[in-house]
């Protein structure tokens, strides 16, 4: 009876909307019909007629315009329609995303698609460990025989990603993000940005290192009373502009306590900077590419102070060799060369910047090892380099020479060698390089692995990983196979709100749609920083969470006591190998 009344309700109603008009909505959809069709014959008369660019648009005006459209729209919405083939299920996507979020990382049933039949898998225990009792130390030790070495909190951290390449907001909540989650940060070969140093708070004690702008009282009035009507961004925004006079205003920092604008000023003197890290800033590794971005003179030249003034806020040193994805110089297009980004870098600003593929201290490996030497003088912090394998043969040519050097008793050797696997990523790379260079990381590992213990060496030399690692169970996997350290690079993007929309080069007109890889205004106005910092420590503290899930079910009750015999390999043909040394001494074939 009830539905009976509801439904005569319904008439009831849907008869007295008969009874009325809308004369506005009518005529916006005559208007919009009246403008679409003149926009249509206006686009058929010159496709057909007076374009003769596009032989498409010649034969098919119009229809053939949606095409266009179409393609347009194809990167964007491709995890939304398309299948989810770069990774072995979108289960281990959502995971980020959740853990990001704080949402329960859970799942039901097996993931969305099957497994690969080949893959490294791992060995549960007879008897099993409670997740409480597995040890929460997850730290590694840099640079031993370094004065200052460095001492992490995790074995996790943010891989090299370039302020530039990266938006000022992104770099702002990964800074925070990391030193909230207490794991290093790395600052990719764009240089040691004002940004990465988003929590280093104004005082009187830093205050010597520093180019500071303070307003009037007549500023800070009206800072005050915009906050007080609008909201912090905006008052932020315009304080800043009446009180900086200089294009690249946006590299300086904003401090809410004294209403003052500040960043570090490179041109103080070295003996007014921290001796020590400052405490209220992430680990900061300092990457330097082969453009030698922030620590170079104008003329290109490497510039011994500007590095130690930069070694002041970072823990230690990696150079550049190769990545994954980027087998060149890094790459920057022209519309993300700011006025910030060109001050930071020494370079002109609009202008793309492509960096040597050399590196200009490695013209052979004994001229790195020197230039290495010559980094832990200045720095007294461990030096490392990042290389990407193709061949046991040219890895055993760095492990050698690290050999030799310490049978020298020289201390001009990498404190560790951070590994990229061929399938790595970037926001900018040619595309016959992005997949078809270099090894995948677990046999790149093996290679390093090995053959550092072949020679006797491998306990002078960390060894980092880095290539597609989204879940716990990815990284375990590489940890079980040598490596000390995982940099992580895609994943924390996505933690940080990325919706792989594949913009981030910012080439054919377009930017990042969530302002985290661009540098257009008003893309990057919408991003939170706050928020997003806390999404990006939430998802390195469930990595660590899961890894400890992992160890307890293996029986393992400290990480470092993770090792080869913890797995196992099942190729395509079902295949098991129980000594996983076996089958990569078999995959690897002279």
């Amino acid at each position: 009876m009830d539905n009976l009344y509801s439904f005569n309700d319904f008439l009831r109603l849907t008869d007295k909307l008969g009874d009325y008009s809308f004369p506005m909505l009518i005529f916006l959809i005559k208007a919009f019909l009246i403008l679409f069709i003149f926009i249509s014959i206006i686009l058929f008369i010159y496709d057909r007629y007076i374009q003769r660019n596009n032989q498409l648009l010649i034969n098919y005006p119009l229809i053939g315009r949606m095409r266009y459209v179409f393609y347009a729209l194809r990167d964007p919405m491709r995890q939304y329609f398309g299948d989810e083939k770069f990774y072995e299920s979108f289960d281990k996507v959502k995971l980020v995303y959740d853990s990001a979020e704080r949402k329960t990382a859970y799942t039901s049933f097996s993931p969305g698609q099957p497994h690969k039949s080949a893959r490294l898998s791992i060995k549960n225990a007879n008897c099993v460990l409670n997740t409480e009792e597995v040890s929460n130390e997850f730290n590694v030790v840099f640079g031993e025989t370094c004065k200052k070495p460095f001492k992490t909190s995790s074995v996790f951290g943010r891989s090299a990603m370039s302020d530039g390449a990266i938006s000022p907001e992104g770099t702002r909540a990964f800074s925070k993000g990391a030193y909230i989650g207490k794991f290093p940060i790395n600052t990719g070969e764009g240089s040691l940005t004002s940004n990465f140093l988003y929590t280093h708070k104004y005082c009187d004690n830093n205050k010597h290192y520093m180019d500071v702008y303070e307003g009037t009282i007549f500023a800070k009035t009206v800072y005050k009373i915009l906050n007080i009507l609008l909201n912090q961004a905006i008052s932020e925004k315009v304080y800043r502009h009446m009180v900086i006079d200089a294009k690249d205003a946006e590299s300086y920092l904003f401090d809410l306590k004294f209403l003052v604008c500040y960043r570090v000023n490179w041109n103080a003197k070295l003996d007014t900077f921290p001796t020590e890290v400052p405490s209220d800033i992430p680990d900061i590794i300092f990457q330097m590419g082969s453009g030698l971005y922030g620590v170079r003179h104008k003329d290109g030249s490497f510039d011994e102070k500007r590095y130690q003034k930069t070694m002041s806020f970072a823990r230690m040193t990696e150079i550049k060799m190769a990545q994954g994805a980027k087998q060149t110089g890094g790459k920057l297009l022209a519309s993300k060369v700011s006025e910030a980004i060109a001050y930071y870098r020494g370079v002109e600003p609009f202008k793309d910047l492509f960096s040597p593929n050399q590196f200009p201290f490695a013209h052979n490996l004994e001229e790195l090892f020197d230039f290495i030497g010559r980094l832990k003088q200045l720095s007294e912090k461990p030096v490392g380099v990042k290389i990407v394998i193709s061949s046991r043969e040219s890895f055993e040519e760095y492990a050698q020479l690290i050999q030799k050097r310490l049978k020298e008793n020289a201390s001009a050797y990498p404190d560790f060698i951070t590994i990229d696997g061929g399938d790595g990523g970037s926001g900018a790379a040619p595309l016959e390089m992005m997949m078809t260079v270099g090894m995948n990381i677990s046999k790149a590992l093996y290679i390093a692995d090995s053959t550092l213990k072949k020679l006797g060496v491998r306990d002078k030399v960390k060894l980092i990983a880095s290539e597609k690692v989204l879940t716990p169970d990815d990284a375990i996997l590489l940890f079980g196979l040598g490596a000390d350290y995982i940099a992580i690079a895609r994943a924390f993007m996505m933690s940080a709100g990325c919706i792989r929309a594949r913009e981030c080069s910012g080439a054919h007109g377009r930017a990042c749609p969530v302002g985290l890889a661009t540098q257009d205004e008003k893309k990057r106005a919408s991003f939170l920083v706050e928020k997003k910092a806390k999404n990006i420590a939430s998802y390195h503290a469930q990595l660590i969470y899961g890894i400890c899930n992992l160890l307890a079910i293996m029986g393992i009750n400290h990480i470092q006591k993770l090792n080869k015999s913890h797995l196992i390999f099942k190729d395509p043909k079902g295949k098991t190998y129980m000594n996983i040394n076996k089958y990569f001494e078999e995959s690897l074939i002279e």
